[in-house]
């Protein structure tokens, strides 16, 4: 069998995975919660025979060594990898904390990236690699980003369900920078929404490259038509209006789930405390000793580089204002949160909407 076929697979147990971990949540039924957790295992099982089956399909398409065919060459497979690292540390935080609640906030996030994939239109073919990539640093720069990006991640999910745990009025600004952030981003799913609609209208195929470039935003708050770019930001505006007058709703949730505050800012921090030094190392280390070798230059300002270090700086930040200046709480919650809004920026903004050295990122 081809890699794609477990691809599906496991997409399907985590979409699975994601609904009765909600179901879990909203029944407290120990039998429902025992069939979410068989099913992201399955749905890991799955990903991990994908990813080795297409390393070999690598491999034999490629000629080169094994190390230089690792399948991370390209944007679907930065997502399928960064999907495996986000369940696999999920999976070790749920059995070292015996509490399945974290897996309704966690499993979400594989699914908007995998579902990603789909609204993009992005190519699942295997393609030659550039020259740029063709280097043994291409396992140890990219396998250590994407290992610390789910790191971020898991701090993010349970960063931002301190968040909503703790705020107790409307007024807070812990209360307002959380339901702002999670307006926004359903007002831009939504609007993503509309565009895969027209994308698909238009009668594109998957690969085509032209959602990113020509359909982004173009049937919301891009359109040609004023009427339509303020209709969208008029209801921009009242989704996150909605989610901040009917966001304690969410909070008395996260309350049933009876997780004690002090355990997610302790997984938060963690989180960080493994991901920063991998990161660092990965990211910026590893990725300015690959840039001398193929471009002469350890660092060029390129923007995904420039955003990389806006990344470390603001978990630099974090363990910084948590060592040294003793910051607890909300604080230093919303500083996981706002790392992570960078993480995705550099990731996928950097890739798709900007030009540069990385810009083969985005095929």
């Amino acid at each position: 069998m081809e890699s794609s076929f477990f691809f599906g697979l496991s997409t399907m147990a985590y979409m699975l995975a994601m609904v009765v971990y909600i179901v879990h949540i909203a029944f407290r039924k120990k039998a429902i919660g025992v069939s979410a957790t068989g099913l992201t295992v399955f749905g890991f099982a799955a990903q991990t025979l994908a990813l080795g089956l297409r390393w070999h399909e690598f491999y034999q398409l490629s000629g080169m060594g094994i190390l230089r065919s690792i399948p991370l060459t390209n944007l679907y497979e930065s997502l399928i990898f960064f999907v495996w690292c986000l369940i696999l540390g999920y999976l070790i935080v749920e059995f070292r904390y015996k509490n399945r609640s974290f897996g309704a906030f966690v499993t979400p996030v594989a699914g908007i990236a995998l579902l990603f994939i789909s609204l993009s239109g992005m190519s699942t073919q295997i393609e030659p690699l550039v020259p740029a990539l063709q280097s043994n640093w291409l396992l140890a720069h990219v396998t250590l980003s994407f290992i610390s990006y789910s790191a971020f991640a898991l701090a993010f999910s349970t960063g931002l369900m301190y968040l909503v745990a703790t705020t107790e009025k409307k007024t807070e600004g812990s209360y307002i920078f959380w339901t702002v952030s999670l307006g926004i981003f359903v007002s831009v799913l939504l609007a993503m929404g509309l565009d895969f609609v027209r994308f698909r209208g238009a009668g594109l195929a998957p690969g085509s490259g032209a959602f990113i470039r020509d359909f982004l935003f173009k049937s919301s708050f891009e359109s040609g038509s004023g009427a339509v770019r303020l209709i969208s930001y008029i209801a921009a505006v009242a989704i996150v209006f909605l989610t901040w007058r009917y966001g304690t709703a969410l909070k008395r949730v996260i309350e049933s789930f009876k997780l004690q505050p002090a355990v997610l800012d302790e997984v938060t921090y963690k989180s960080i405390a493994i991901g920063f030094p991998i990161f660092t190392l990965g990211a910026l280390v590893f990725g300015a000793i690959w840039a001398n070798q193929a471009w002469g230059v350890y660092w060029s300002w390129d923007p995904k580089e420039t955003w990389s270090l806006i990344t470390w700086f603001i978990y630099a930040f974090y363990l910084h204002a948590r060592f040294l200046r003793g910051w607890r709480g909300r604080k230093i919650s919303m500083v996981a949160v706002m790392g992570f809004v960078a993480v995705v920026f550099t990731y996928l903004g950097v890739n798709l909407l900007l030009s540069g050295l990385h810009s083969y990122g985005s095929q």
